[in-house]
């Protein structure tokens, strides 16, 4: 199967870099001072603080033509359309590995619903100039899967084949015949959460406020009783009922926590963030108004 990873950024180069080096016919598509960086010096990668840096020949495209069976799509909610466009009259699976509230059905709308896969990426980091700053591996980041589900939630044999190919190069990922419904759910968490990071000047500084992290629960309960099916996984309607007195030390943690910077709310471009969050707000709007 011939792949190609749509966007360099991090989770985009860490997810070329594993299948290149598994053997797999992979490449990746970048522009700008990101493709001249990647044809120079291929991907590179380094675990957090590490001063090794390793570099992975992946081969480097600036446009999709190409005869690819998959495409995995790792771009900004707000960066999508330019990519539908691109890719509208190609063959071959899209796979958008990224955050998503507005379901199939926009996507399908305009590359063709059968091509159409949604998932959603794991893995993190931070860009270092031209390097990818990534967490390193431990037992409880390989047991959170790379989830994968078609509009339907059946699991096809096309599900089950790209499910395969990922695992072939150490990747967990597993079929999710809810990955619409979770997609939502994350989207309900993670805009007011962004937005709130964004206004306080990062998370450490969100944390140091016990009342606005009380406002983030509040914005967060409002978000999830109006999705338009239960949370997924279930266990986030713990959100809904858990009192506050619970959940404040533990967001505030989780925020002060490594794993706030590698996860994004430490993001350099706080303008592309913005836009993200943004978008993704829209489509939560959106749904709300459609019920």
């Amino acid at each position: 199967m011939k792949l190609l990873v749509y966007g360099a950024g991090v989770l985009g180069s860490l997810l070329a870099a594993r299948l290149h080096e598994a053997g797999h016919n992979v490449a990746i598509l970048a522009r700008g001072q990101r493709l001249a960086a990647l044809r120079r010096h291929g991907i590179q990668l380094a675990e957090e603080d590490s001063p090794v840096v390793r570099r992975v020949p992946v081969p480097v495209v600036e446009d999709p033509a190409g005869g690819y069976d998959l495409i995995a799509v790792l771009v900004r909610a707000h960066q999508v359309d330019p990519v539908l466009e691109s890719v509208a009259g190609l063959d071959g699976d899209v796979l958008f590995l990224h955050a998503w509230a507005a379901g199939a059905e926009p996507l399908g709308a305009v590359i063709g619903h059968e091509r159409v896969l949604l998932g959603f990426p794991t893995g993190g980091g931070t860009m270092d100039g031209d390097v990818v700053r990534h967490r390193a591996s431990s037992f409880v980041i390989r047991r959170v899967p790379m989830q994968i589900g078609g509009p339907g939630g059946h699991e096809s044999p096309r599900l089950q084949r790209i499910v395969h190919i990922f695992r072939t190069a150490g990747i967990n990922a597993k079929a999710e015949p809810r990955m619409d419904a979770r997609l939502k759910t994350h989207a309900a968490m993670v805009v007011p959460l962004g937005q709130a990071v964004l206004a306080a000047g990062g998370p450490a500084a969100f944390a140091g406020d016990p009342d606005a992290v009380r406002g983030l629960i509040r914005r967060m309960r409002q978000n999830l009783a109006a999705l338009p099916t239960p949370p997924v996984p279930r266990g986030i309607a713990a959100v809904l009922t858990l009192p506050d007195g619970v959940l404040v030390p533990v967001i505030r943690r989780f925020l002060r926590s490594p794993t706030a910077t590698h996860s994004g709310l430490s993001n350099t471009s706080p303008a592309t963030e913005a836009a993200e969050l943004e978008r993704l707000a829209d489509q939560l709007r959106a749904q709300e108004r459609d019920r």
